[in-house]
């Protein structure tokens, strides 16, 4: 009697059922964890919490108060001084300020590549301080 090594799962004399099953058994990854719960369904991190319906008055009723207190809020910041022209402009400015430091950092970046070194050594070289 001569004894035959088992098919293999592929081949046409496995039985398909049999070998789709071992072959999940093999194939199935197990995460390391020390905690049994690996395989529970997936609880999304975000909770939702159930929020009484608010009728449409009592939200517009909301939207209303919001409302002047922001009226209040800018009539102050006028009698400051402040106008809503120079808020454009600083708003203009800081977008430019921050387009200039991208460029920035990038150059950093593709220095330090060229160089070998690390874009925080850049910043002491340059005399640069990490929060700039």
């Amino acid at each position: 009697m001569s004894t035959a090594a088992p098919p293999e799962p592929h081949s046409p004399t496995c039985n398909s059922t049999v070998a789709a099953t071992d072959l999940k058994k093999v194939l199935k990854r197990t995460p390391f964890s020390k905690s049994r719960k690996v395989h529970s369904k997936f609880k999304s991190p975000l909770q939702v919490s159930e929020v009484a319906p608010v009728s449409p008055e009592e939200e517009l009723a909301e939207l209303e108060r919001k409302q002047e207190q922001l009226g209040a809020e800018i009539s102050q910041l006028e009698a400051e001084g402040y106008r809503v022209e120079e808020l454009d402009h600083h708003i203009d400015m800081l977008h430019e300020y921050n387009d200039i430091k991208d460029i920035g950092q990038s150059l950093l970046g593709r220095i330090a590549v060229l160089r070998g070194t690390t874009t925080r050594e850049l910043y002491h070289h340059f005399g640069l301080e990490l929060e700039d």
